[in-house]
């Protein structure tokens, strides 16, 4: 009878060591916390394809949509710790709680890797009478209220990235009307159509309205010119301002996972972003390519987290 307890945690210890060592041994799920279709989508589902052949099991993309973000990376969070959840994290983790959506953080996963990031740029028609983005400007100012703005919720990450950019130039955040839209693809819709004048985003999210001739983008806030449009100037050669605040995508699993399973993982996942097929895929669509570590990520998400959570309360938008 004294033996027993010790037999059955050394059975368990052991059952628990062969499982990790034998990872994966079924489906594992991969939970993006937005629509299908949109980019966040595209990205998570080529990521999990390519994880799909390296680990031997399929990587099932499932889209758990709501509350600007919070039900997804919830989803992620609240999984077992056992490597049959992970997820995509977004840009959006630095602003949810800054907001009292939610108390997740960047620090609320295990990270495993950042892949992707986009910066801002701002989208007019064709047709607007702005010669470029100071023009863009100085019709800003002259005209406090009528302009009306689009790309992403109110306070995601478009909207906050772009009265960021108005406080950083000392012009009042108050000068623009936002219309909130459930994505940038609808957004720019709405610009097209004369409902919106101007709408913020990525490149990637205004290409096809780019080449169709229907949109145009003014200025891009990057240090290097944009890899879609070299030919539009960035904010420093426009109005001086070094500014990033964009669309970033790293993938994330529970805390606390088994080690063996972790070290597996991230080098599943760096092995993906490094492949010729992630590397192309991006580089067609427009989609940024920024690579960071597990520990490197986690760092990241912490600065964005406090950069963004400044902007927010400078302009107003926090709880």
């Amino acid at each position: 009878m004294t033996w027993r307890p010790l037999t059955a945690l050394l059975f368990f210890l052991s059952a628990h060591l062969a499982g990790a060592a034998e990872y994966p041994v079924r489906p594992i799920t991969f939970v993006v916390p937005w629509g299908a279709g949109g980019g966040t989508d595209s990205v998570a589902r080529i990521i999990a394809s390519i994880l799909e052949r390296d680990l031997g099991k399929p990587v099932n993309v499932v889209n758990r949509i709501g509350g600007s973000g919070v039900v997804g990376h919830q989803a992620i969070v609240s999984a077992r710790p056992d490597g049959y959840t992970i997820g995509m994290i977004t840009s959006e983790i630095g602003m949810m709680h800054h907001q009292g959506l939610t108390t997740l953080t960047g620090a609320s996963f295990t990270p495993l890797g950042l892949i992707n990031y986009d910066p801002t740029a701002i989208q007019v028609r064709t047709d607007a009478p702005y010669k470029d983005f100071k023009d863009f400007l100085e019709v800003l100012k002259a005209n406090p209220g009528k302009l009306k703005g689009s790309g992403t919720a109110q306070g995601g990450s478009w909207h906050v990235s772009f009265t960021g950019i108005l406080s950083e130039l000392k012009i009042p955040t108050n000068a623009f009307v936002w219309v909130p839209s459930a994505s940038n693809a609808a957004g720019l819709l709405d610009l097209v159509a004369g409902g919106v004048d101007f709408v913020a985003g990525s490149h990637p999210e205004g290409r096809s309205l780019i080449d169709a001739g229907k949109v145009r983008s003014l200025v891009i806030f990057d240090d290097q010119p944009s890899g879609l449009y070299p030919h539009v100037p960035t904010g420093v050669q426009t109005v001086g301002l070094h500014w990033e605040i964009g669309a970033w995508r790293g993938i994330g699993a529970p805390k606390n996972l088994p080690k063996e399973i972790e070290a597996r993982l991230q080098a599943a996942v760096k092995k993906a972003y490094d492949s010729k097929e992630y590397q192309d895929f991006m580089k067609q669509r427009g989609f940024g390519l920024r690579w960071a570590a597990p520990a490197d990520f986690a760092r990241y998400m912490e600065t964005a987290d406090a950069h963004l959570g400044q902007v927010m309360k400078s302009i107003g938008l926090t709880k």
